[in-house]
C-alpha cells in the first residue's frame, strides 16, 4: 500500500473484534468516499463513548447518565434483581420484553484458572444493595458454564440464612452456551420458566 495514512487506519480498524485486514481496508476506503461531515460525525460519537458514557452507580450498565433508565424505571419491580455477566445479556434479555425487574451487571464470571476472582468483578455492590434490603429476589442469568455455575454458586453461599429468594433462568439455554447467540423466544421462555436456586 503507497499511503501510511491509510495503512494507518486500516490498523485501528483491524484492531476490532471480528474485523480483519480486508474489511478494515474496505471500510478505509469507504470513508474516503463519503463526506467530511459525516466522517466527523462518526469520529464524535466514537469519542462520546469513551468521554461522555457512564456505568450506573446502581446497577453497572451503560448509561448517558450516573443512573440508568432501568433503575430509574418506577414501574419496574426493583426487588427482583437480574444478575448478568455483561451489558450484551442485558439487551439479549430486555429484547424478550419479558423482564420487568430490574439489573446487576457483574461485568465478568469468576475464573481462578483466568486469574479473575470476586473481587475483580462487581459483586460487593450487589451486597450493598441486599445491606440497604432492596432486594427480595435474585435471578440468575449466567452462561451455563463452569465460570457461571462458579459464581453463582459464590454469591448464593453468601447469602446463605437470608430470606432472598433465588431462581437461575431455566436450561432452555444449551449447557456451554453464551445468552447473547441465544433467540429471544429460548431466552424469553428461560426467563419466564426459571427454577428455584437451592441456597
Amino acid at each position: 500500500m503507497n499511503s501510511k495514512i491509510v495503512e494507518g487506519a486500516v490498523a485501528q480498524f483491524s484492531k476490532l473484534p471480528g474485523i480483519g485486514k480486508k474489511t478494515a481496508l474496505r471500510l478505509v476506503l469507504h470513508l474516503l468516499k463519503v463526506d467530511e461531515q459525516n466522517v466527523y460525525d462518526f469520529s464524535k460519537a466514537l469519542l462520546k463513548l469513551k468521554t461522555d458514557l457512564h456505568f450506573c452507580s446502581v446497577c453497572h450498565n451503560i448509561s448517558d447518565e450516573t443512573i440508568c433508565s432501568i433503575c430509574k424505571d418506577t414501574g419496574r419491580n426493583h426487588e427482583m434483581v437480574c444478575i448478568v455477566e455483561d451489558l450484551r445479556d442485558v439487551i439479549a434479555i430486555e429484547n424478550t420484553n419479558q423482564f420487568r425487574g430490574v439489573y446487576h451487571v457483574l461485568g465478568g464470571l469468576i475464573s481462578p484458572v483466568d486469574g479473575i476472582g470476586p473481587e475483580d468483578l462487581n459483586i460487593e455492590s450487589l451486597f450493598v444493595r441486599f445491606q440497604r434490603n432492596e432486594i427480595k429476589e435474585l435471578i440468575f442469568a449466567l452462561a451455563a458454564t463452569m465460570e457461571g455455575d462458579t459464581t453463582t454458586f459464590y454469591i448464593t453461599r453468601r447469602l446463605n440464612g437470608s430470606d432472598i429468594k433465588a431462581s437461575t433462568i431455566a436450561r432452555g439455554i444449551s449447557v456451554g452456551g453464551e445468552l447473547e447467540y441465544a433467540d429471544e423466544i429460548t431466552l424469553g421462555r428461560s426467563i419466564l420458566g426459571r427454577v428455584p436456586y437451592k441456597l
